[in-house]
């Protein structure tokens, strides 16, 4: 299924935190929009991989996302193993996104930070008509990086202001690891109330800067070219 944009997280529940109201901004404008977890996220304090699998896809389904995959990495393992690349490789080529969101590539969590680096390299092989494999190049009009833990100056900012319920909703459904209630519940950083705050906070300073109540900052490596340096001209 060909899509406008394909969002990667490392973990069920980072493209929530990072790019939730994006992707509920995309899906109700018509645009299609795929998810893919590279984990299960197995060696998180709470939850199962099963029950993280659950609430991805309930979460997917509130985003209005076209489909969600799970690319069953190890969880804590994430590498640039030419395994993984051209399992990104295969996931590029196959779904041809315009646009591609991967996480920031500083950030305090390693797996974080991997998942940046085995996918850049992924969304640039994946246009090399030499790297062989049975599906053709495609090469992404745009590679994009969201904020997960840290954040930088964005190259620019997405108005999620009206759709931002439905990422309070989207990651509400990831009880196990906000809220969970299995009796061998433990707490954790994203158990604590002002995690959630923090996320809020963050694109609430985005938007803040904007002039709108939130919204999400993504990076880019190359300029973005304007039509002139005239504020209203697109």
């Amino acid at each position: 299924m060909p899509v406008d944009l394909l969002v990667f997280g490392p973990h069920p529940d980072d493209i929530e935190i990072g790019l939730g109201g994006t992707i509920a901004r995309h899906t109700a404008e018509g645009r299609t929009v795929g998810l893919c977890d590279l984990t299960a996220g197995e060696l998180g304090s709470n939850g199962t991989p099963a029950i993280r699998h659950q609430e991805a896809a309930a979460a997917a389904e509130v985003l209005g996302a076209g489909w969600r995959e799970n690319m069953g990495w190890p969880d804590g393992g994430i590498s640039k193993d030419p395994a993984f690349v051209r399992d990104a490789v295969a996931m590029i080529r196959r779904h041809q996104p315009r646009t591609i969101a991967l996480p920031y590539w500083d950030d305090r969590h390693p797996d974080h930070v991997a998942a940046a680096e085995v996918l850049t390299i992924a969304a640039f092989r994946a246009g090399l008509r030499r790297f062989e494999m049975d599906l053709p190049p495609w090469r992404p009009e745009w590679v994009c990086y969201y904020f997960i833990n840290d954040s930088a100056p964005a190259s620019f900012v997405v108005d999620v202001s009206d759709h931002y319920d439905r990422k309070r909703k989207a990651l509400d459904c990831h009880a196990s690891q906000f809220a969970p209630k299995a009796p061998d519940a433990v707490e954790t950083r994203l158990t604590a109330a002002s995690f959630r705050q923090l996320i809020e906070t963050r694109d609430a300073q985005f938007g803040a800067r904007a002039g709108v109540a939130f919204a999400e900052g993504l990076i880019v490596r190359d300029p973005i070219v304007r039509e002139s340096v005239m504020k209203d001209d697109e």
